[in-house]
């Protein structure tokens, strides 16, 4: 019986990030589903379009200097996801900017 020939690190780095992309586009959509938020046209093809390029290609981009070499998706598409995930929690569960929550600098008083 013949072993299998060890998966580089390389490609095991490139498998794990494919797997983390889709998992979280399943993640924003099944969020957004569950909470009951209607994401935009754009949003929603977005997500689909996106997924489907991820399981195709391994990742949804194809110019090498929008993201690096081992990522699946490029830096505007992880904002963008980003963005639809917050959008899908709704206000006051990591969907809103916080502001600035601290006490601003005095003038000391001399004395």
């Amino acid at each position: 019986m013949r072993k299998k020939p060890p998966v580089s690190p390389f490609e095991a780095r490139k498998a794990a990030a494919k797997r983390a992309a889709l998992n979280a586009l399943k993640r924003a959509r099944r969020t957004a589903d569950k909470a009951g938020v209607k994401l935009s046209d754009w949003e929603g093809e977005f997500l689909t379009e996106v997924s489907d390029r991820v399981k195709t290609y391994g990742r949804a981009f194809g110019d090498p200097e929008k993201g690096a070499a081992g990522e699946a998706l490029s830096i505007m598409q992880t904002v963008k996801l980003k963005e639809i995930a917050a959008k899908a929690l709704g206000p006051g569960k990591g969907g809103e900017k916080k502001g600035l929550h601290r006490k601003p600098f005095r003038r000391k008083i001399e004395e």
